[in-house]
């Protein structure tokens, strides 16, 4: 269906959604989060997607943070439903069981930061700047910066990123792990269709067990995840995949997967 604030197109079974409010550098709104909100919902619904890449319009922005003539009018019980909104979107992009990529192509600050920080991998152009600049407004992140840059890069580089509201280059944002690779600018999105493809030739239960395994083992003792774990291997096991992917590798022959 057609958005207002987003571009969404499915292609060879990745749904690309490009954040298009070029004017205001791709800003995020409450309608926007609304927007991407239902079309997180749609794609997730959608057999013919497997993998989704996220990026912004123009060459300037991913998404340059909130929009803060609309933030500017929070008043407290505002600002918390504001915030756990955008957490629940965010939530389903990072649990939906289908892999994202963040393919940052600008400025990524505030939410835009912490909406690629929801996403699986994160590719970055080498002219991308991102940070968590939230704390110079007089607030802290909200749409869960504070929660996932220390599970991603430590407690004392999210301390120091949030607390001082720097903003760091692409390759500083590399150094720390905040990214996982850096491209040419004209290079990014191919590069982000190339990680998908490889992902879209494996066996999709497999994709998103995996997935599962690592998102939940995250919150748990390591001997927890790996009761977990053992669980999702034999899931794995009684799918037809399995069996094709075993089959094939033992006829030296590409597997031809189907989901089931």
């Amino acid at each position: 269906m057609p958005y207002e604030n987003l571009l969404c197109e499915v292609k060879d079974q990745i749904a690309t959604i490009t954040f298009n409010r070029p004017k205001v550098l791709n800003a995020l709104n409450r309608q926007t989060m609304e927007e991407l909100g239902d079309c997180l919902k749609q794609a997730e619904a959608n057999l013919a997607v497997r993998v989704l890449i996220l990026t912004g319009s123009g060459e300037k922005a991913f998404i340059a943070g909130a929009d803060i003539n609309e933030l500017a009018r929070c008043a407290p019980v505002d600002g918390k439903d504001t915030s756990l909104f955008g957490q629940a979107v965010l939530h389903r992009l990072e649990t939906m069981g289908k892999p994202s990529i963040a393919a940052i192509n600008g400025f990524a600050l505030g939410g835009g930061c912490e909406l690629a920080l929801a996403c699986s991998i994160r590719i970055a152009s080498k002219t991308a700047k991102l940070g968590q600049p939230e704390v110079k407004l007089g607030i802290i992140p909200g749409y869960g910066g504070s929660q996932r840059l220390p599970r991603l890069c430590g407690k004392g580089m999210a301390h120091e990123l949030i607390l001082t509201g720097d903003i760091i280059s692409a390759e500083e944002a590399l150094r720390i792990g905040l990214v996982n690779h850096l491209t040419e600018p004209g290079e990014l999105i191919s590069t982000a269709e190339g990680i998908a493809k490889k992902i879209i030739a494996n066996a999709p239960p497999a994709v998103k067990f995996a997935m599962e395994a690592i998102e939940h083992g995250m919150d748990m003792t390591q001997e927890e995840g790996l009761y977990v774990e053992a669980t999702l291997f034999g899931l794995c096991c009684a799918t037809e995949d399995m069996r094709e992917g075993t089959r094939a590798f033992v006829e030296k022959r590409p597997a031809q997967f189907h989901g089931r």
